[in-house]
């Protein structure tokens, strides 16, 4: 035996010894805390990713008419497909969970596709968009681009979802008729990574209905006006791991964790952010998991 094997078997059986001498209890927590370390790594990197929630939220609008109460909205964002476990199969799960809500409107929140994400698989638009064709709701299905589809190259994004006859609001809107009254659906170009132009976007509306604001990043809510009754986003993943005491050390967001998910209320106006579907860079969850958002809008008057 070396004397390097010997140090190193000498400290193997001080380690030990210090152990038993401390007692079974904390060779117990020891471990404990090794197996919770695995049970974490396991559910981060493996269960959690892999799973699907429909996330059902009851919005009170405070600028939302009545007569429009009952208006059901399914929200997805960052769906990343080729990401670890975000494969065909997943979307087809995807789609049919979507469906299985009997939305009125469906919008579609951006990053369709993937840029490195470790141990991922790249799938182009056009597949994506294929499986989302499927995606039925008794007002449409709508979609804007984000980060990731834009850094790919939006127009070709665009073309795969219009062709699926997914219609992409560009700065642009679409009135929507819901029982007896209407909403605006105004769809703005990503903060990040493009040029989103609300005064345009909202000169576009022609009447006093109400108007209903999607774009990918929250980013930009801060300079949206209490014109808009609910601005839908995504994007921030919800930093993908929410640590117990810690929170979500990473948000991409300027703002940190103000706009990181779920309902945010600021000066009268809505927010509402959804933690999307896939993973970016690393494919780990923890805490946050996949969720499509199933949002029954009513009014707060």
């Amino acid at each position: 035996m070396t004397r390097s094997s010997h140090d190193s078997a000498t400290t193997k059986r001080c380690l030990l010894l210090t152990m038993m001498r401390g007692g079974p209890r904390k060779l117990w927590i020891v471990l404990g805390l090794a197996i919770l370390a695995l049970l974490v790594v396991i559910d981060s990197f493996y269960i959690e990713p892999h799973r699907l929630i429909a996330r059902h939220v009851n919005l009170e609008l405070q600028h939302w008419p009545a007569s429009l109460d009952g208006l059901k909205i399914v929200a997805v964002s960052d769906l990343h497909a080729g990401a670890p476990y975000i494969n065909p199969k997943y979307l087809d799960e995807l789609v049919g969970r979507i469906n299985k809500e009997q939305p009125d409107v469906v919008v579609l929140l951006g990053d369709f596709v993937i840029q490195g994400v470790i141990g991922g698989r790249f799938i182009a638009p056009a597949a994506i968009a294929g499986q989302l064709s499927q995606v039925h709701a008794r007002l449409g299905v709508y979609a804007v681009l984000g980060n990731h589809d834009n850094w790919y190259g939006s127009p070709a994004v665009t073309a795969a979802l219009t062709r699926a006859g997914i219609r992409v609001l560009s700065n642009s809107v679409v009135r929507l008729d819901f029982h007896d009254d209407a909403f605006w659906l105004a769809g703005l170009e990503d903060f990040a990574s493009a040029h989103p132009n609300i005064d345009g976007t909202l000169s576009q509306v022609t009447d006093e209905s109400p108007v209903i604001a999607i774009t990918h990043s929250p980013d930009i809510f801060p300079w949206v006006p209490a014109r808009v009754s609910l601005t839908l986003a995504g994007h921030t993943h919800g930093g993908q791991v929410n640590l117990p005491g810690l929170g979500r050390l990473i948000v991409p967001s300027r703002y940190g964790q103000r706009y990181a998910s779920g309902h945010i209320r600021e000066s009268g106006r809505d927010l509402y952010v959804t933690t999307g579907v896939g993973t970016s860079i690393i494919p780990v969850r923890f805490r946050v998991t996949p969720e499509i958002v199933v949002l029954n809008l009513t009014s707060a008057t």
